[in-house]
């Protein structure tokens, strides 16, 4: 038995509703048609466009190299009904039924993939020039921004913020990037780590400013807490973001310290018949001894393989979902890569001098490789991360030598 209330499997359901029509939703879809699901599929999206994909829009879609970044799907060909343009708007269990702004869909299994949203700077709501980068209309606001040359303030040092301000250098602006804490990626990866990074902003000539807090915006400039006044033709948010999961409220679904929806091994819920899946959901991992809230698109696309085999298998086919998380960064020239889980590490070992251009950090606990950062080096990242699939323990003085493929440091 799952430790959440429902057990997966069963008999097969004539219908699925999927919320949500980001990666983890779309994934979910078209998973269940590979597997064999032969009953309705309903995917359900909250903005009107084609569902696509995100990564490209702090790059390629806000810099005009690419017109749109739709899923290469064809629903109509997999039998798939799209419902775009509609939002979520609660759920209500007993009567199996989700309830939208188009009225309620009922459901034999449904799938919560409603992904995450953006956390929006405090004060800045209605003022001008203020915006946030996480959908296809957010871009395509920002793009003639960028075209324009104007100063631009990046609130928060974090990954989008880099990529971000990334993409305003390359279209010319002067960016400045404003962060309350110490360092960039603060919270994210420990200082030594995350120190080298932020010589990356000098080189790239932005301005970066930590220990900064933002006091007001207004039209035109952005007030810190020192009393500098920072022009600004245009303030970006980037400061995080939460599980979009307000929509539940009242279903009696359980839910996670941050909002998130909790899901157990196998991704079902504490309700019958419902799964969650990507941003929105966290779950156990057997791996790591605790429970993962992964906001990153790997996790997005592969929970929805297991959801598909749970929903579609009887319960003796039943899968478990453990993944080794993975991301990836492309910012101010490098291509940073991620794999693994570094919280309980107890050895740090680098490969590579972190002031040149390619270096990568391991994370050991009990002499067996959780988790490794590599920048420059995605031979690093791909053999690193079967190794900690396989839990491989490493020898930590050859695996400090850069010229030495990684796997040869196994023992």
């Amino acid at each position: 038995m799952s430790e959440q209330t429902q057990e997966p499997g069963g008999a097969a359901p004539r219908r699925v509703v999927v919320a949500g029509a980001g990666m983890a939703g779309v994934q979910t879809a078209a998973a269940l048609r590979e597997r064999g699901f032969a009953g309705e599929v309903t995917l359900i999206g909250a903005e009107p466009h084609q569902p696509y994909d995100r990564p490209p829009l702090s790059k390629a879609v806000l810099l005009g190299t690419a017109e749109s970044s739709a899923f290469d799907v064809d629903f109509e060909e997999l039998g798939i009904e799209l419902r775009l343009g509609c939002e979520v708007t609660g759920l209500r269990p007993g009567d199996h039924e989700l309830d939208t702004e188009a009225g309620p869909v009922p459901y034999d299994v449904l799938v919560i993939a409603t992904g995450a949203e953006p956390l929006r700077l405090p004060g800045a709501e209605g003022v001008p020039g203020v915006h946030l980068l996480r959908t296809l209309d957010d871009a395509e606001r920002l793009r003639p921004v960028l075209a324009g040359r104007h100063d631009i303030v990046v609130v928060g040092a974090g990954w989008i913020g880099a990529e971000f301000a990334t993409a305003a250098r390359e279209a010319g602006c002067a960016v400045t990037v404003v962060e309350a804490e110490e360092r960039p990626l603060a919270g994210v990866l420990p200082a030594e780590v995350a120190a080298p990074m932020t010589a990356w902003y000098a080189e790239a000539g932005v301005t970066l400013r930590t220990h900064a807090r933002v006091a007001r915006v207004e039209p035109g400039a952005v007030l810190l807490d020192d009393g500098t006044r920072l022009p600004a033709g245009a303030v970006v948010v980037g400061i995080g973001a939460r599980p979009a999961t307000a929509w539940l409220a009242g279903s009696g679904i359980a839910l996670g310290p941050h909002g998130e929806v909790v899901a157990d091994a196998h991704l079902a819920t504490s309700l019958p018949d419902v799964y969650a899946v990507g941003d929105c959901a966290s779950f156990p991992s057997a791996r790591y001894g605790e429970r993962l809230l992964v906001h990153h698109w790997d996790n997005a696309l592969q929970g929805p393989r297991t959801v598909a085999a749970n929903i579609v298998g009887g319960p003796e086919e039943c899968e478990a979902y453990d993944p080794v998380p993975y991301f990836w960064s492309e910012q101010f020239g490098r291509f940073v890569q991620y794999a693994g889980h570094h919280a309980d590490a107890d050895r740090t070992v680098w490969r590579g001098d972190p002031a040149g251009p390619a270096w990568s950090v391991c994370w050991l606990r009990g002499g067996r490789l959780v988790a490794l950062l590599a920048v420059g080096r995605p031979r690093d990242l791909a053999q690193g991360r079967r190794l900690i699939e396989s839990g491989a323990a490493l020898d930590p003085e050859r695996a400090a030598d850069p010229a030495r493929p990684l796997k040869s440091a196994t023992v």
